[in-house]
């Protein structure tokens, strides 16, 4: 996984880049009307019962336009938040908070929703070891905030990119010639580039399982798209040998099955591709 402080350079980045995009060379509607020392205040209002996520980014977004901002937060990520709460008051240059208005609602909508999906996850999966996993199924260049988000619902993130884990999926192993040879290919090319880092190999059937075990140094086998059944059964299998993580059309409903079977993991890509903003407001005061 990556370090703090890269995670950190991610969120500056997008932070950079959004307002780039969406600011330009000015907002010309605020310029136009707004007297360039005005001073305003404004409030987040939660319009749907949701898990909030965002708050700290939002603080980061309104101190990097202002660095004079004042926020006054009435919740912390992760809080359930209901229809009609505040998550949090802003003072700052009214020029300022219109400018960064866009940025932070759509950052919190978006984050809120995935923190809030996430959180239905973990509680099925209460009472288990099992946790649930994000993806790489993410919107480009909004990545880390929302493996932000699904931390901050209680989800482990997965790898950040290709480049801080090994996963040998199908198309590596078929383009390898084969499980063994993709295995032994990483391990060959980790050892001469003098990196450190972990391998998962995903693995299509029991057959295949069998394989990966006879390998050492493999951190996670990937049981993917199997049946419940298959699953209890390549767990038992593996045992202790490493880590185990379950995959392929998990929904809410099936989880607590799979979970059961005592996989370490649930991956869902569902997390972050497949959610509803949840509605939030910046109005004035």
């Amino acid at each position: 996984m990556i370090s703090e402080a890269q995670f950190q350079k991610e969120i500056d980045i997008i932070i950079a880049n959004a307002l780039r995009e969406d600011v330009g060379d000015g907002d010309h509607s605020s310029l136009a009307c707004i007297p360039k020392d005005a001073k305003g205040e404004a409030k987040l209002l939660v319009k749907e019962d949701c898990i909030i996520a965002g708050l700290d980014f939002a603080k980061q977004v309104f101190q990097h336009i202002d660095g004079n901002s004042e926020i006054d937060f009435k919740a912390k990520d992760g809080d359930a938040l209901k229809v009609g709460d505040i998550a949090f008051t802003l003072k700052s240059n009214s020029q300022s908070i219109l400018k960064g208005e866009r940025l932070v609602l759509n950052a919190m909508q978006r984050m809120s929703a995935i923190a809030t999906k996430t959180k239905a996850f973990t509680d099925v999966l209460e009472g288990t070891k099992t946790k649930i996993l994000d993806t790489r199924k993410t919107t480009p260049g909004f990545r880390a905030l929302e493996k932000w988000a699904v931390k901050i619902g209680g989800g482990v993130n997965h790898r950040f990119a290709l480049y801080d884990m090994i996963m040998l999926k199908d198309n590596h192993i078929d383009f390898a010639g084969g499980v063994d040879q993709a295995i032994q290919k990483t391990q060959a090319y980790l050892k001469q580039n003098n990196l450190d880092l972990k391998i998962i190999v995903e693995a299509r059937d029991i057959n295949e399982i069998q394989k990966i075990i006879q390998h050492n140094g493999i951190h996670r086998i990937l049981i993917d798209n199997f049946s419940f059944e298959d699953t209890c059964k390549a767990v038992q299998l593996i045992g202790d040998f490493c880590e185990t993580e379950s995959s392929g059309g998990i929904t809410l409903s099936s989880a607590r099955d799979y979970a059961d079977c005592g996989v370490d993991y649930i991956s869902s890509g569902a997390l972050t591709h497949s959610v509803y903003n949840v509605d939030l407001s910046l109005k004035a005061i």
